[in-house]
């Protein structure tokens, strides 16, 4: 009778944790979080639809229990140093581009897009169906202890926007301008005098000609923060950044506090935010030209032979790299096989139309 009464108290035991299990993962689930997020940016598409759309969008999925407070560059901290503010834990989140990490790892600039970059739609693919953000996070928390994710993707940039005409290598031997990641190395070896500073800084910079041009972003991106006002060339293609993958970065702590379901509500966010921006910048870009028009710019198209040129430097510049770095030549082998795969793609993906 002892027995029985003792088999019976340990089933109704176990069945008020059964009861109860589902109900206490529920509650964890429902847990609410507050976070702080550093950017690279002041304003403009990268705050509007990058890093602000995020984080609206995870309140979104979360029911607005996940709470990012969006911070505009330098307020955190420097805005060329994201992912080291979310590293040290000033700022838990962070958006930035990969590139400004080059001088620590130039593996970096293989995730952010460089002159022997392809094009955006592979880049995409590569990201997310051919496990290129799988090797992001991988380096990301090897080199910098941090969790990685892309967020915010680019069509070509704009290659300058210049109070000088730039059509031909002779007119980038000694030209002033500013950029960041591997094209400072690149383009220094091509004959100009690059620098690099944050994006808050260039305005003032070109105004006071203390340079001759400046590369951001594409064409619709680069209307918000006015280049065109003092200056009278826009330059195309974006020969140096033909791709432009941005970065949402989380300090690992922060992560962790995090249940698998938050976790992927950050990882669907991240994406959606990604596609959108994609979709958003190629739309616009579309309309961009003519707005620079009518502003009094003059649109100049780089010779064939500065195209070829660049594209050839910054693949000369990669396997140099790759000879001295293991985790660069990891993700460059990666890349070229993934090129390689679609080397022929342009023949079945792409219609030629008379006039295009």
């Amino acid at each position: 009778m002892r027995i029985s009464s003792l088999k019976a108290a340990a089933a109704a035991a176990l069945m008020t944790v059964s009861l109860a299990s589902p109900g206490l993962a529920q509650a964890e689930e429902k847990k609410t979080h507050s976070f702080q997020m550093a950017t690279g940016w002041a304003g403009g598409p990268l705050m509007d639809i990058g890093a602000q759309a995020f984080a609206d969008k995870v309140k979104e999925l979360s029911d607005g229990r996940i709470a990012i407070e969006v911070f505009p560059a330098g307020t955190l901290g420097p805005g060329l140093k994201v992912s080291e503010t979310v590293k040290n834990g000033v700022a838990q989140f962070g958006h930035t581009w990969a590139g400004y990490d080059w001088g620590a790892d130039p593996t970096a600039v293989l995730f952010g897009g460089y002159a022997g970059s392809f094009d955006t739609e592979r880049m995409l693919h590569w990201l997310y169906r051919a496990g290129g953000a799988e090797l992001q996070a991988e380096w990301r928390m090897d080199k910098f202890d941090l969790v990685s994710m892309p967020l915010f993707i680019r069509t070509a940039e704009v290659f300058l926007h210049s109070r000088k005409s730039v059509k031909t290598l002779e007119d980038l031997q000694g030209l002033k301008l500013r950029t960041a990641g591997a094209w400072l190395d690149i383009s220094r070896g091509m004959g100009a005098a690059p620098v690099t500073m944050p994006g808050g800084d260039v305005y003032t910079a070109l105004e006071r000609g203390a340079i001759d041009a400046t590369e951001w972003g594409t064409l619709w991106e680069n209307i918000a923060p006015g280049f065109h006002r003092v200056t009278k060339y826009v330059i195309i293609p974006g020969i140096h950044q033909p791709t432009a993958p941005f970065e949402l970065v989380i300090n690992k702590d922060a992560w962790a506090e995090l249940s698998e379901g938050d976790q992927q509500i950050v990882r669907e966010a991240a994406f959606l935010t990604t596609m959108n921006s994609w979709l958003t910048i190629g739309q616009e870009d579309a309309k961009a030209l003519e707005f620079f028009r009518e502003q009094g710019n003059e649109v100049v198209e780089l010779d064939p032979e500065v195209q070829y040129a660049a594209h050839e430097a910054g693949i000369a510049w990669a396997d140099g790299i790759a000879a001295d770095n293991e985790w660069f030549k990891r993700v460059l082998d990666d890349q070229k096989a993934f090129a390689k795969l679609w080397s022929g793609a342009n023949r079945y993906r792409t219609v030629q139309v008379r006039g295009e």
